[in-house]
């Protein structure tokens, strides 16, 4: 059969109409993928969520309520940092070295370990309350502790993810986990956020119930102060939940990762292998740091 050139320009465009329609069903293919994957990951870190959310809260908490949201919004960016330095490597690494993924866990483990007896000793040191009502909070230092252990909890919960898509396409391993990296930061110090100022919304509903009358006016007012009451108990709350929640994690790693110390710990119930694991390492990371300190000293 002869092909005239009209029939052969109609069959190149028959062609590219279905290479990209072809292309279209690919992309939605991995966006469906993509989809199903993440809810299965974020669903995986959900436990690690929780805890990033109730350290990364203590962490940007006890500033000035001026500087609070400065404060948080420095410890976010850092946060952001952090994903762009770990997600890379990350890859790499799961690629060409994925032996080392576990010992890089178990540094970080020992670092949370370690910040969180550390905490626990200045809860338990005489004098530990006369000190946080003078308020005096270094800035600066606090915004580099909450940073570098949110990195720490970043590098666990991208591990996480990644572990779920292994056997995925590398497309679509980046994808989940760049996404649940991503959803990680906003939905952490998104709440964070609003766990800060719920002073400021309690004042604002107070002043809102003004312009009311009636039930809501008095239902506006009861909410909004009890708000402003919470406030200062749920920040101290968190204190305490944050610094549990690094011990946790912490003790979780070793746990999950040292098969003796698995088995050793299975008679205990609930979350006390974790936590009796992450207390006892820190316990001892901060014994030989602090042996280390005053021989140095004495040298």
């Amino acid at each position: 059969m002869q092909l005239y050139p009209g029939h052969v320009h109609a069959l190149q465009e028959g062609s590219m109409t279905g290479g990209f329609f072809a292309i279209l069903d690919d992309i939605a293919a991995l966006l469906d993928d993509t989809a199903v994957m993440s809810k299965v990951a974020a669903k995986k870190v959900g436990g690690v969520l929780g805890d990033d959310l109730a350290v990364n809260a203590e962490q940007a908490s006890g500033h000035a309520s001026s500087r609070e949201l400065p404060v948080l919004w420095a410890i976010t960016k850092g946060s952001f940092r952090n994903k762009a330095i770990i997600l890379p490597v990350a890859f790499l690494l799961s690629a060409f070295a994925p032996w080392a993924i576990v010992p890089i866990l178990m540094l970080g483990a020992a670092y949370l370990s370690y910040e969180g007896a550390e905490k626990v000793l200045e809860y338990l040191r005489p004098g530990h309350h006369n000190e946080e009502q003078k308020g005096a909070v270094d800035e600066a230092a606090k915004i580099t502790s909450a940073i570098r252990t949110d990195f720490i909890l970043s590098i666990e919960i991208i591990v996480i993810a990644l572990g779920v898509v292994a056997g995925e396409a590398l497309t679509t391993q980046i994808l989940v986990v760049t996404l649940i990296a991503l959803l990680a930061t906003v939905g952490v110090y998104g709440i964070v956020a609003l766990m800060v100022r719920m002073d400021d919304m309690g004042f604002a509903l107070v002043g809102f119930s003004q312009t009311r009358t009636g039930t809501k006016a008095v239902l506006l007012k009861r909410s909004g102060l009890l708000l402003v009451q919470a406030m200062p108990k749920l920040i101290k709350a968190l204190g305490y939940i944050g610094t549990v929640a690094m011990l946790l994690v912490g003790g979780g790693i070793f746990v999950h990762h040292v098969e003796w110390l698995h088995h050793a710990l299975a008679f205990l119930p609930f979350i006390l292998p974790e936590l009796a694991s992450g207390l006892a390492a820190g316990m001892l990371l901060l014994a030989l740091v602090l042996l280390w300190e005053r021989l140095t000293q004495r040298g």
